[in-house]
């Protein structure tokens, strides 16, 4: 096995076990695969990264240049969970639907092609209730694919029964009211106060409207009440436990499929228009005049213009008595290239930090 063989198994390695790590937390993220590498690129077809939530990139697909591209691109993907293809090049293509393509903001060009994989958690629903309805369904909801717990209640006399908060901090999303007469009102209350995206209520009509007037005197409002969902599910004339169950994960799983339905439709009504939520923000073009100022701890890459933090610059050359950072590979073999022209283009920016030797 070459070095190059051995880094690249040492990094997958790594990539493997922060995945698994991430799954076993319930934290969203992506898997960046480079698809297509076109030179000249400090990359290869294969090479891997994960993006995290936060836009951390772990791994290497390629320099700097690309780098704010791949990291917006794949947080897209996690917001709605669906994979797509990135293309970083100046090549001249006919459009693709199914590929998002962007500028090679770099100065030595080459192209990038990327596949983008997230893995988003399945949603979490806190079942409330000690009725065997609320196991049966906390045990079906796992078999749908979701993520399920028994709301926890208090253990000291005198605390509030259900905490609205603890719901929160576990980041649910759905809550099932399944106390069927034990503890109705408070664990509904809980439910309501926190900040779940729906509420589903195992009760009848008529108790569910004699519910919603509780929660209207104390103090919810009409927003609120507006994600409570009774009764749970499709009317399928449940008697038994496992048949009323088997109704609220039915609603359970609706609700999940109507919000993944629409932001799939979000996201293809934005594309037909042209436009992006939250889009990938356009690098300046390499040679682009009026270049934004930097300040004393940042410079401006002479060759493509982006601008760089000196104390995590990894790409530097010391030419005519100063340092000169970049953000890659390319940048720096360009700037090396023809080292007088990008520093005369550079000193004409108003905004170009130097720092001598």
């Amino acid at each position: 096995m070459n070095a190059e063989s051995f880094e690249t198994a040492m990094n997958t390695a790594g990539l493997l076990q922060l995945e698994q790590r991430l799954i076993a937390e319930g934290v969203p993220f992506a898997v960046v695969t480079v698809i297509r590498a076109a030179p000249p690129t400090s990359t290869q077809v294969g090479a891997q990264a994960l993006v995290d939530r936060d836009g951390t990139l772990h791994g290497w697909i390629g320099g700097g240049c690309a780098r704010a591209i791949v990291i917006e691109a794949a947080r897209q993907s996690m917001r709605c969970g669906q994979p797509r293809r990135v293309r970083i090049s100046n090549e001249p293509s006919a459009p693709d639907a199914e590929v998002e393509a962007h500028a090679m903001p770099c100065a030595s060009n080459g192209a990038l092609e990327l596949f983008i994989q997230p893995t988003v958690p399945a949603p979490l629903v806190v079942v409330f209730g000690a009725t065997p309805a609320a196991h049966e369904a906390c045990v079906l909801a796992r078999r749908m694919g979701l993520r399920a717990s028994m709301a926890a209640e208090a253990a000291h006399p005198g605390e509030a029964r259900f905490d609205a908060a603890s719901l929160d901090r576990a980041g649910a999303m759905y809550a099932l009211v399944a106390t069927q007469g034990d503890g109705d009102e408070d664990a509904l209350e809980a439910a309501l106060r926190s900040q779940v995206e729906a509420v589903l209520l195992i009760a009848s009509r008529r108790k569910a409207d004699r519910l919603r007037e509780t929660m209207r005197a104390r103090g919810i409002g009409e927003a609120r009440l507006s994600v409570l969902h009774a009764p749970a599910g499709p009317a399928i004339h449940a008697h038994t436990p496992q048949e009323i169950a088997l109704g609220a994960v039915a609603g359970l799983v609706a609700l999940r499929h109507e919000r993944e339905q629409a932001d799939a439709s979000a996201s293809e009504s934005a594309a037909h228009a042209g436009v992006q939520t939250e889009a990938v923000p356009q690098l300046t073009p390499c040679e682009a005049p009026d270049l934004p100022a930097v300040d004393a701890a940042r410079y401006r890459n002479p060759v493509c213009g982006m601008s760089i933090e000196i104390a995590s610059a990894k790409h530097v050359v010391e030419y005519g008595g100063q340092k000169v950072y970049f953000c890659c590979d390319c940048c720096k073999a360009e700037f090396e290239r023809e080292p007088e022209r990008y520093l005369a283009a550079a000193h004409g920016e108003s905004g170009l930090h130097v720092e001598a030797r």
